[in-house]
């Protein structure tokens, strides 16, 4: 179960090529390529594409030439301490540096067969190997992110006047990122979350951790180094920074692990969920919280739910886990068994506004009811908003990427909605869509087919 449940925003198809960062040669090329497609993004938000005639949203992928008025000037990576420069190619920390224009980063290829790698780090596809060889050899669609937040809104608004797309009639407008998740096929999720974060870390991350001087982006995005140590940097008087020596001179794009917990009593009967005091009204979902140094995952698991519910938990299992770029959260999916007998506290951290034990037959109902995993445009803002308000909280990353993956409603839940018995008229409460990897876990078990009590009945052949 753990090795094929792929959750929504994972199960990315991209070929990274990771090995071609370094390679300034092919990706100056590479850029400029006809079959290459670009995504923006401004402040966090990614650039949509409306359909002309169904107004139907999608992950706008704007083609090379649409979008060479925003680049700058050759060269784009390798770039030296003036614009038009390239820098010499022996020198490890100017490796496909870029210094001037918007930040830009290669996200990868999509190759034509899903799950099959046809360019692989081979003497083929060397970072060594002539570009337009290496070029010709790739099969499918390479990928890039721009980030235009600081581009002049009138230059934004020519660019999408001018693309493919904006003369076809289309409507290219930057979207709220959660909202905009609910448009998203699986391979554009996918994309956006690798996108998103590696753009938002590039933004967030301006100074060395070690000497404070600025920092600059190499390896095609991926990485970030001083200032300090450039061959033109002016050092007198200073100190070499420590980043310069070993292993250590590199920063490192982060991710930031977060266990979430579907709770189940002995019975495997019932369910605890949780009611954050920044949650819409009656929203209900599965605990979670951020990993701690020093800790295990099962550690996080039990530690977290004592914190925050007050109950003791063991027979931890994992499921599953789904990346959350907001900024840059891994999802981690566990269920435990605790006793349902013992009493439930939310004074402890204070985090909660109520915690509950559900039972199954309650579950099915929110479930199957056409409103009970529905995601207003509305309950988006609120949690975004009551992120930016405390944006430096990890718990306000965690309630959110709790509660909320998109408002997309898949095939599989409209049938079952429609083969549904009549709702009842009033809603006791919600929860999260199986978009986000809380409403996963608790559908899961809900209909028996995770959780401690699905495990046991599949070791004795019962399932």
């Amino acid at each position: 179960m753990a090795e094929t449940y792929v959750n929504f925003l994972s199960g990315s198809s991209l070929n990274r090529l990771s090995w071609l960062r370094t390679s300034h040669a092919f990706l100056n090329a590479i850029a400029l390529s006809p079959a290459t497609r670009w995504i923006l993004y401004q402040g966090g938000q990614p650039l949509l594409v409306a359909d002309p005639s169904t107004r139907k949203r999608s992950l706008a992928r704007l083609s090379a030439a649409d979008v060479r008025p925003l680049l700058g000037k050759e060269p784009f990576f390798q770039q030296g301490q003036t614009e038009d420069e390239l820098a010499l190619d022996d020198v490890l920390i100017l490796k496909a540096a870029r210094f001037h224009g918007p930040p830009i980063v290669f996200l990868g290829l999509q190759e034509p067969q899903s799950g099959k790698a046809d360019a692989l780090p081979s003497s083929q596809f060397s970072a060594k190997a002539d570009p337009a060889a290496v070029i010709a050899n790739l099969k499918g669609t390479p990928f890039f992110s721009l980030d235009v937040t600081d581009v002049p809104q009138e230059a934004l608004e020519k660019t999408f006047q001018d693309s493919e797309a904006g003369r076809a009639g289309a409507e290219l407008s930057f979207s709220e990122p959660r909202a905009a998740m609910g448009s998203f096929d699986a391979f554009e999720a996918s994309i956006f979350a690798e996108a998103r974060s590696i753009v938002d870390w590039n933004a967030r991350n301006k100074f060395c951790p070690s000497c404070g001087s600025p920092v600059y982006s190499i390896w095609a995005g991926w990485k970030l180094t001083c200032t300090s140590l450039l061959p033109w940097a002016d050092n007198v008087g200073k100190e070499l920074c420590p980043t310069g020596k070993g292993l250590h001179n590199f920063a490192h794009p982060r991710t930031d692990a977060v266990v979430i917990m579907a709770v189940v009593d002995q019975t495997d009967e019932k369910v605890l969920l949780g009611r954050n005091k920044k949650w819409p009204g009656r929203f209900y979902s599965a605990l979670a919280g951020f990993i701690e140094p020093g800790e295990s995952f099962e550690d996080a698991v039990k530690r977290e739910i004592w914190e925050e519910a007050g109950v003791r938990v063991w027979n931890v299992q994992y499921h599953s886990t789904q990346p959350w770029p907001y900024p840059a959260n891994l999802m981690v999916g566990f269920y435990a068994t605790a006793d349902s007998s013992q009493p439930l506290r939310t004074d402890l951290d204070n985090e909660l506004d109520d915690a509950k034990w559900y039972t199954r037959e309650e579950i099915l109902a929110v479930l199957n009811h056409s409103q009970g995993t529905n995601i207003t445009r509305g309950d988006h803002r609120t949690l975004a908003q009551a992120q930016e308000e405390r944006d430096s909280s990890k718990e306000a990353a965690v309630s959110t990427a709790n509660a909320l993956a998109g408002d997309a409603v898949t095939d599989e839940e409209k049938k079952r909605k429609a083969q549904a018995p009549e709702e009842p008229s009033e809603l006791p409460f919600r929860l999260p869509p199986i978009t986000a990897i809380a409403g996963v876990l608790i559908n899961e078990w809900a209909h028996r087919r995770a959780g401690p009590g699905a495990t046991a009945a599949q070791a004795k052949g019962l399932l």
